[in-house]
């Protein structure tokens, strides 16, 4: 089984929509090994998205990350990643196909409610991030 990271971004917690997703993703087939909630700081946020160093929208990107609470969850799956980018949708929700997860809740490019580990951007950088090894359990 492959592994992913999914975030459920501040908007989604503000929503209290934290169950809603994770009944989604576990309905979808994916079991959750590893899940907590956090809250980041700016420091923290731009270290996780370093990738987009440099792009017009790294500020906003950190500054919304750090901008309330958050889940991770470490996901478990056949083709995880790309599993899961099927569940959560396209990042924009107007383009998402109906029913995925930001189609459903997500109100902007920006606030799509979660984020999921791009199977190209190694996954297990992110869960690295997030989870030392004995936080994972495969059961």
């Amino acid at each position: 089984m492959d592994k992913t990271l999914l975030i459920i971004k501040p908007d989604a917690v503000k929503k209290n929509l934290i169950g809603e997703i994770l009944k989604r993703v576990v309905g979808a087939g994916f079991k959750i090994i590893g899940m907590k909630m956090l809250w980041l700081n700016k420091e923290q946020g731009g270290k996780f998205y370093e990738i987009h160093r440099g792009k017009d929208f790294y500020d906003w990107l950190v500054d919304f990350i750090s901008s309330g609470p958050i889940v991770v969850a470490c996901l478990s799956a056949a083709d995880a990643p790309a599993k899961l980018r099927g569940v959560v949708g396209a990042t924009d929700p107007k383009k998402a196909a109906p029913d995925t997860i930001r189609n459903l809740y997500g109100t902007s490019v920006g606030e799509n409610v979660v984020h999921a580990s791009a199977p190209d951007e190694n996954p297990q950088r992110e869960i690295d991030f997030f989870f030392e090894a004995a936080e994972l359990h495969n059961y």
